[in-house]
């Protein structure tokens, strides 16, 4: 596990001191209006404390009418500041990179949680969303940026755009949900334009020494996996970015498209000529093997996410202890209780994974 503790540097001239990643975890605990809660601060800040080399907050929404579930951190406004402020001095006093991950719902965006009908790439019958003027994808652009600007100014290092998940930057990926006849639809190079334009736009306006990650989905919600790799390879070619973040759900697994399979997943991102930019991936990424095999693929870092919720210190005990394993579900309430999990997000858990709290 030797790698695991190696120091790693990004083009932008950042470093973490060590491998491991906090993956951005939906938590429901930040206030009504977008502001920190003590709760998610404190969470976090356990995580960053407990020794991860980057602590990743969960998807924070560029835009009121973006917010994809209850409870969900903001950076669309002023007001949200002071908390990501205090956020990121305590990340950064442990020695933890801090990184605000920045979203849009999309057509996911609950209508009864914003109070208007939610947008996409184009009008959806089925999601009830209607599509985004040419002025309005714009906007879009600017919000991501602007939200860049905002925690670059509270003190992160930088942010991870969250391009996966079927949130709006895949509903544009997805040809299934784009079908713009605007420069921002049709091919996938027009389809990923509102990606690029982000990318540059904070790029332009953070500066070449603010970290910026990508995440993105390798399959499923419409984007085939040719079309990710493409994606991927275009972000590697373009060297604007200094991470990307594939979501895989499960690093273990072969692509679902029987054309591909034979080989895992991760190797058709992992074979990518990627300059100097990181790669990483999550998904059931779980014990010091499980973190061994990601590095064993190709991997520069690994995102632990469960794992994470179970040990607040998962890089300490294994830095201190070369046989440690961690937990496993389900755990009692006291146990996440102690880890740093408020009672707000141990309901979120149950309602997600019923089977991670004991009775």
């Amino acid at each position: 596990m030797t790698k695991a503790f190696e120091a790693l540097s990004f083009p932008c001239g950042k470093a973490m001191a060590n491998r491991m990643v906090l993956a951005p975890l939906t938590n429901t605990q930040s206030e009504a209006d977008g502001r920190l809660s003590r709760d998610e601060i404190h969470w976090l800040a356990m995580r960053a404390k407990g020794g991860f080399g980057l602590t990743m907050t969960a998807a924070a929404h560029v835009n009121v009418l973006g917010q994809g579930f209850p409870g969900q951190l903001g950076i669309f406004s002023d007001e949200h500041l002071p908390g990501l402020t205090t956020l990121a001095e305590k990340i950064k006093a442990q020695g933890s990179l801090a990184v605000v991950q920045l979203h849009h719902a999309g057509f996911r965006a609950p209508r009864e949680l914003i109070g208007d009908m939610p947008v996409a790439p184009s009008p959806s019958e089925k999601f009830g969303a209607r599509g985004l003027s040419h002025g309005e994808v714009q906007s879009l652009v600017e919000d991501f940026i602007r939200g860049a600007e905002r925690a670059k100014k509270a003190g992160f290092d930088g942010i991870e755009i969250h391009g996966a998940h079927n949130y709006i930057i895949c509903q544009f990926l997805s040809a299934e949900f784009n079908r713009r006849t605007d420069e921002y639809g049709g091919s996938l190079k027009n389809r990923s334009k509102v990606l690029f334009d982000i990318i540059s736009g904070i790029r332009k306006r953070c500066g070449q020494g603010f970290l910026i990650g990508v995440r993105l989905s390798p399959e499923r919600h419409g984007i085939p996996l040719s079309e990710a790799v493409e994606t991927a390879k275009a972000l590697f070619a373009a060297q604007e970015i200094d991470f990307l973040d594939i979501s895989a759900w499960n690093v273990f697994k072969e692509p679902a498209e029987t054309a591909f399979q034979g080989r895992s997943l991760l190797s058709y991102f992992c074979e990518l000529d990627r300059g100097e930019i990181r790669l990483g991936a999550a998904g059931k990424v779980y014990s010091p093997e499980d973190i061994y095999y990601c590095f064993e693929q190709g991997l520069d870092f690994a995102l632990l996410g469960r794992a994470a919720m179970l040990h607040h210190n998962y890089p300490n005990l294994l830095r201190d202890n070369a046989s440690f394993m961690p937990k496993r579900t389900p755990v009692s309430r006291e146990h996440l209780l102690a880890e740093g999990l408020s009672e707000q997000f141990l309901e979120y858990i149950s309602s997600m994974w019923p089977d991670f709290i004991s009775a």
